[in-house]
């Protein structure tokens, strides 16, 4: 008597179900991801042992560059419609931009030339570090040559100056400030609410310097800090490892 030979079925399986639900998935991931902005300069951040995170919204980021070049980042509210006076990145920046400005020109009596097409191009900058008289003719290159020019660390005009400006207030009395303090108070006084509160609780100011910065450097950063009344801050570190 032969063999019941068992008909054999295919094996073949439609991927197509499977493609569809990954190419959603995919395309949920990227519309939901928060990615990281370029920084004009890559900085190795000093080792502790906190594990506390920098918060990504309502801060301003201070980058110290190993050559001690300064940058500021400025963040708004993640999410505008949270909150009465939550005010979106974009916004912020565009109106720290019209404060400092105008706090530079009052100071200094030079005009900046900044026009509002420079202050909508500043407001999708990710960090910054050019003296405001430079800050038109920069806003005017194109995206490519700002990258450029920004990470020349020994370019002069790169950075946030801490050169004195005096200048008399309304009682007659000599006053000495920077462009760092300028720009500092600007963000502070932007308008939106969250970050003015994140700045007075700490969380809304984050200095980040290489750790081969000169210490006198990152001092004096923190020195004009203090001399804003601006006394608590986060310093971001990387988290120490045993062979540390």
């Amino acid at each position: 008597m032969g063999k019941a030979r068992i008909k054999r079925k295919s094996t073949l399986i439609d991927m197509t179900a499977m493609s569809d639900v990954t190419v959603l998935l995919l395309t949920f991931f990227m519309l939901t991801s928060t990615f990281l902005q370029k920084e004009p300069v890559t900085v190795i951040t000093p080792s502790s042992v906190s594990e506390i995170k920098v918060p990504t919204a309502n801060v301003a980021t201070i980058l110290v560059s190993p050559e001690g070049k300064i940058f500021l980042g400025i963040a708004g509210e993640a999410d505008p419609n949270v909150a009465d006076g939550a005010w979106a990145t974009e916004e912020v920046r565009a109106k720290a931009l019209e404060i400092a400005a105008r706090d530079y020109e009052a100071k200094t009596g030079k005009k900046t030339g900044i026009t509002q097409g420079d202050i909508a191009t500043f407001a999708k900058l990710n960090m910054f570090g050019v003296p405001l008289s430079e800050m038109h003719n920069f806003l005017q290159l194109p995206q490519a040559k700002q990258d450029e020019y920004i990470s020349d660390m020994a370019n002069a005009g790169v950075g946030i100056p801490m050169k004195e400006i005096v200048y008399t207030d309304a009682d007659g009395s000599k006053i000495i400030t920077n462009e760092f303090q300028i720009w500092m108070r600007a963000i502070y006084n932007s308008g939106n609410e969250n970050l003015l509160q994140a700045m007075k609780s700490g969380e809304g100011i984050a200095v980040k310097a290489d750790h081969g910065t000169p210490y006198a450097i990152v001092h004096d950063v923190l020195d004009n800090l203090q001399t804003m009344k601006m006394n608590r801050f986060s310093v971001m570190t990387a988290l120490k490892t045993e062979n540390d």
